[in-house]
């Protein structure tokens, strides 16, 4: 069958076209971070798939049934009856995004000096883990060294690390995995890695969560990936992931499919009651977490539809379809690809400009310019350790570029245009400059630092 998405347009929205002098003045007003743009100078926007998807009419509808009581609304009892079957997790709070949920868990499991074991750390992740005073450890696997092999799984955590780590002298006081694996170009993790984790996580007495954000297109890529898998539904892998796991933290702005909203659940009734209490001096009444009732309704109905084969389907065949077209034009990706987001090397396309400048981050601002298409670096701006200065002292192992697609709202008319761009771009690489820091904060520097071109 052809491409095809999985539903009609029912409301349209007008996207800025702009000149590249228009593009130049309002990349240097923003200190060349894609973070300051204004929404209005960007004509197509993949910074993040977190909180941009489309509505469904089915959403909407379900929104004007929103209850906003303070305390018991209907709308947090329909939202809890669907997480409690997608999850089987007893214990569960609404929160406003997936940061919350990770804030009040590590306050209430985590102790300073203690070890956050992950497949990889998201950034808000590692900055909440370290924000109370434990250690982030990332162990990704070997295979997601080589970013073009077609190994199905490069989103696993490393089994032998891990159990070195739970067996040596550090104290480990969470173990989290991603699914998928954002940090490490939006790779899957497979069921046999999940069940591994679980065994040597009970083994030493570990709390085990999931960061299940992408929990749905995770269990997609598993049904088309992973042997014993291919009769199962999406929904039912989904239930498996959340079996094997003590709880999970969830920005629902991805795969609950909805402009505001995340999750924090568990198993363990004594933590429960120290997230509780955190969630209710923070973010809101345990009923309503800091979300609206129209929000928990939407987020209710979303956690049905994300799991539909026919819309994963079609939204992992449009990311590989983007895929194909840049590779077409002369462009290398992280493969394979994923579903939310296509990585594409920097480094490989722009060899004049050492990590020092940030190939990445020059890359995305080029893209930018040249096309008003925005989207982030995840190489040595991102991941890179820098001095008080700014300047680099040890690179990222990779110099990536995260094009973020989000649900609903591209076709393939736009991701042409994006695939057109990067090869005009692709063309006459070595006129791209690279990029100097001139303003570092001291945490997540991604997302506010000021560059200049050099």
């Amino acid at each position: 069958m052809p491409l095809m998405e999985p539903y009609r347009i029912k409301a349209v929205e007008p996207i800025p076209i702009t000149t590249r002098e228009h593009r130049e003045r309002a990349l240097a007003a923003a200190g060349y971070n894609p973070f300051n743009l204004s929404a209005a100078d960007v004509t197509i926007d993949l910074l993040s798939d977190s909180g941009t998807g489309a509505l469904s009419a089915d959403q909407q509808a379900a929104g004007l049934r929103g209850d906003e009581s303070y305390a018991g609304a209907r709308s947090f009892f329909r939202f809890r009856e669907v997480v409690e079957e997608l999850t089987g997790y007893p214990h569960l709070f609404p929160v406003h995004q997936g940061r919350a949920a990770e804030r009040i868990l590590f306050n209430a499991l985590l102790k300073p000096g203690q070890l956050s074991v992950s497949n990889t750390h998201f950034d808000t992740t590692r900055a909440n883990v370290e924000l109370v005073g434990a250690v982030a450890l990332d162990l990704p696997c070997a295979e997601a060294k080589d970013l073009d092999s077609y190994s199905p799984f490069k989103g696993d955590i490393d089994l032998e690390a891990l159990q070195r780590v739970l067996s040596g002298p550090d104290e480990v006081g969470l173990v989290i995995m991603t699914i998928t694996n954002n940090g490490g170009g939006g790779q899957p993790v497979s069921m046999a890695n999940l069940e591994a984790v679980a065994r040597l996580t009970r083994e030493h007495g570990v709390p085990f969560f999931l960061d299940a954000a992408r929990f749905a297109e995770n269990a997609w890529l598993v049904t088309q990936r992973e042997p014993g898998y291919a009769d199962r539904t999406p929904r039912q892998v989904a239930q498996e992931a959340f079996a094997l796991a003590d709880g999970c933290v969830a920005s629902l702005k991805k795969d609950g499919i909805v402009h505001m909203g995340g999750l924090l659940a568990m198993r363990d009734p004594e933590l429960a009651k120290r997230c509780e209490l955190l969630l209710i001096a923070t973010e809101g009444f345990r009923t309503y977490g800091g979300l609206s009732g129209r929000d928990l309704e939407m987020l209710a109905q979303g956690l049905v539809e994300v799991t539909d084969p026919a819309y994963l389907r079609s939204r992992a065949e449009q990311t590989a379809y983007l895929a194909e077209l840049i590779a077409d034009v002369g462009v290398d990706s992280v493969r394979p690809a994923g579903v939310h987001a296509l990585y594409l090397n920097a480094g490989r396309l722009l060899p004049h400009i050492p990590p020092s400048r940030f190939p990445g981050h020059a890359l995305a601002q080029e893209m930018y310019l040249a096309g008003g298409i925005r989207c982030a670096e995840l190489g040595s701006l991102y991941l890179g350790e820098l001095d008080e200065s700014g300047e680099l002292i040890t690179p990222a192992p990779y110099e990536l570029v995260r094009m973020a697609i989000p649900r609903r709202v591209y076709t393939k008319s736009h991701l042409e245009y994006v695939a057109e761009t990067l090869g005009e771009i692709a063309k006459r690489p070595e006129r791209v400059p690279g990029y100097r820091l001139v303003e570092v904060p001291a945490l997540l520097r991604h997302f506010n630092c000021r560059l200049e071109p050099c």
